[in-house]
């Protein structure tokens, strides 16, 4: 990362990344053969690189294909974070109400609780979706693809079933309850439907992600729970994943600068990327 010599006056900078030649939903869309091991490789990277994001209480909220970026020796990294947002795991799901809105993650990949108005989500959001792109590697196509918000739900609920009172009660406001009891009940469909020649191990973990309630989803610290599953253990090693030794502060997104402070503070990250280095 650099800018023009006069930090008091530069109007460009320039950020210096890898190479990464693809992304994932490019790769799903080729006709490049993908195995089980490739599908192994790119999920523990995935959540490897969520241990990281939800260890600095940040939810990355958009995770799908197209942000996930992918070089020619199959490494993975995480990309766009638009519309991160911090988590405050101290206060209460209290803390977080009000920050956190409907309008997250692409539809495809959206979990149902942000459907159903559940302005108080968790990390389990980033799972969900985590879920959806792990269907999409083993089939090569979106497992739920509505074309609308309110299709997008009746295609979970065609394939979970309908979920217990208790949870839409927990997770779903009072409209949205009333649009699921008003629809006829309905029973999951086991993945193995979808996924005949799936590994079995692959198929657990997937369970694991598509929970219908957020509290079921990967209980625990969920991104521990989903490297230390037995379908990636090839890969996972606990000294090899690493967690962030702060909390990312979001709070510069609340102050108003001007030209001038927003140019100092950007020169003042570039020294600091540096010295850093």
């Amino acid at each position: 990362m650099d800018i023009g010599a006069d930090a008091d006056k530069f109007n460009e900078m320039f950020m210096v990344l890898e190479l990464m030649e693809a992304d994932l939903h490019q790769i799903i869309r080729s006709e490049q053969p993908l195995t089980d091991s490739h599908y192994q490789y790119f999920i523990y990277q995935i959540c490897r690189g969520l241990k990281y994001i939800h260890s600095a209480n940040v939810l990355h909220r958009d995770l799908k294909p197209g942000n996930l970026l992918v070089n020619a020796d199959c490494e993975l990294k995480i990309c766009d974070f638009g519309l991160a947002r911090g988590f405050d795991t101290i206060g209460g799901d209290e803390n977080n109400t009000g920050v956190m809105t409907e309008y997250v993650a692409t539809r495809w990949y959206r979990a149902p609780e942000i459907m159903l108005s559940y302005r108080c989500y968790t990390k389990a959001i980033d799972m969900w979706s985590l879920g959806c792109i792990f269907a999409e590697l083993i089939s090569s196509k979106p497992l739920f693809k509505g074309r609308d918000y309110v299709d997008q739900l009746n295609q979970i609920l065609g394939i979970l079933g309908t979920p217990d009172d208790e949870v839409l009660k927990r997770i779903g406001s009072e409209r949205a309850q009333m649009y699921i009891k008003s629809l006829p009940k309905m029973k999951k469909i086991p993945f193995e439907t979808f996924f005949l020649d799936a590994n079995p191990l692959a198929l657990d973990l997937l369970e694991k992600l598509l929970k219908f309630d957020p509290a079921e989803r990967i209980t625990g610290e969920p991104i521990e729970e989903a490297l230390e599953h037995p379908y990636l253990n090839s890969y996972h090693d606990v000294s090899d994943e690493p967690v962030c030794d702060k909390f990312f502060d979001f709070s510069f997104e609340k102050e108003d600068l001007s030209l001038e402070e927003m140019r100092k503070r950007i020169a003042q990250e570039v020294i600091d990327f540096k010295n850093n280095k």
